[in-house]
């Protein structure tokens, strides 16, 4: 198994997040993404927001000390969501499942939630191993499609002993 740890985003990561958020098979799995992923000036304006929040914990995940990807934890409507966004070099190997179970042992919040796409069976077997059920699903327009898709919330609850 390859040695997977989470670290603060910094400065020298935002051209390789770019790059990875611009993968054209990754958005059509992602499907809710950016409007224009080419947009660099879009791009740093939301990444900026996103490292001023302190609502917002931004991470990168490493794969034996390389980036492969990010993970958040951020707060919408009330709710503690989470997500992630594994570079493709990175898919297939068990990364996102470990980067998924690191961010939750380090986010207190119950219950924490994360969206994804329906079709996107990948990153639902991820929840899904790190204990998240599926509570709902809804259709709305998904930028990185084009068209309107399915969404399926999820969560992640307490367990009996508060964690």
């Amino acid at each position: 198994m390859n040695h997977i740890e989470l670290r603060p985003l910094d400065d020298d990561d935002l051209d390789a997040i770019f790059e990875m958020m611009r993968d054209r098979e990754a958005i059509q799995m992602a499907a809710f993404t950016a409007q224009d992923p080419d947009d660099r000036d879009a791009f740093d304006a939301w990444i900026a927001r996103q490292r001023a929040s302190a609502d917002v914990l931004s991470l990168v995940v490493t794969e034996n000390g390389g980036f492969a990807g990010t993970a958040a934890a951020f707060t919408v409507d009330g709710d503690r969501e989470v997500s992630f966004w594994i570079a493709r070099h990175a898919w297939g190997r068990g990364v996102a499942t470990e980067a998924l179970r690191l961010l939750i042992s380090r986010e207190a919040a119950r219950p924490l939630f994360a969206r994804v796409a329906a079709h996107n069976t990948g990153s639902r077997a991820v929840l899904e191993r790190n204990g998240f059920t599926e509570v709902s699903r809804n259709v709305d327009f998904a930028p990185g499609l084009g068209r309107q898709t399915e969404e399926v919330v999820y969560t992640l609850t307490p367990t009996l002993d508060g964690y």
